[in-house]
């Protein structure tokens, strides 16, 4: 009987302290969690906006071989211009005061110059150049109200009276137009100039000896 007193306490005793090892090992802790500072908001204003800086001296298309943009082509083409509508006793007088005003320059210039001969006519003025040089005949064209000129050099051309500038087509005289030759705008001075050597728009008497 002792003896099964004896083993009863033990087995008793061993079950309490099975108790109180699970007890103790399936406690809740005790110990604070811990603890992490919340994430803090940036205002608006203090959003960083990544940035691309480019160390390439010069912008960079965006074309396939990758070359800069090109500027636009700019219109260069030359301004058309177009004869002046005047009657026929409005050419006569813008024709005839201008062969007088050449005829006058270049008989300043045959003054001086033994090559030089100058013969006005009928409305046809002849000029005669000694040596390689030839002839140039300038004559009205009343019919087209256009002066033609005849070049050993260049060969004919035909001038028609153009207004120059804007707001001046009320005034048909010299003084605000001008005898072009429309193809390439060119004037009979530019031809003398360019071909001759003679500049029709100096003052009469200013030649050189």
């Amino acid at each position: 009987m002792a003896s099964q007193g004896l083993g009863l306490v033990a087995r008793a005793a061993s079950r309490g302290l099975r108790t109180s090892r699970l007890v103790r090992f399936s406690s809740p802790s005790l110990t604070a969690a811990p603890s992490f500072p919340h994430p803090v908001a940036r205002p608006p204003s203090a959003v960083v906006t990544p940035r691309f800086i480019s160390n390439s001296p010069q912008r960079k298309g965006i074309t396939p071989d990758d070359k800069p943009p090109q500027p636009k082509d700019v219109d260069l083409s030359p301004v058309i211009k177009t004869p002046a509508v005047i009657t026929d006793s409005e050419y006569h007088s813008v024709a005839d005061e201008y062969l007088e005003r050449l005829v006058s320059h270049l008989e300043d210039i045959q003054d001086t110059r033994e090559d030089v001969d100058v013969e006005y006519s009928a409305g046809v003025l002849t000029l005669r150049f000694g040596g390689d040089t030839g002839t140039y005949v300038i004559n009205k064209q009343p019919p087209n109200k256009q002066i033609w000129l005849s070049s050993p050099k260049s060969g004919p051309k035909r001038y028609d009276y153009v207004v120059m500038g804007d707001g001046q087509h009320e005034k048909q005289d010299t003084a605000c137009g001008e005898w072009l030759y429309l193809r390439d705008n060119s004037t009979i001075n530019q031809l003398f100039r360019d071909e001759l050597g003679i500049d029709l728009s100096m003052p009469v008497g200013d030649y050189g000896e």
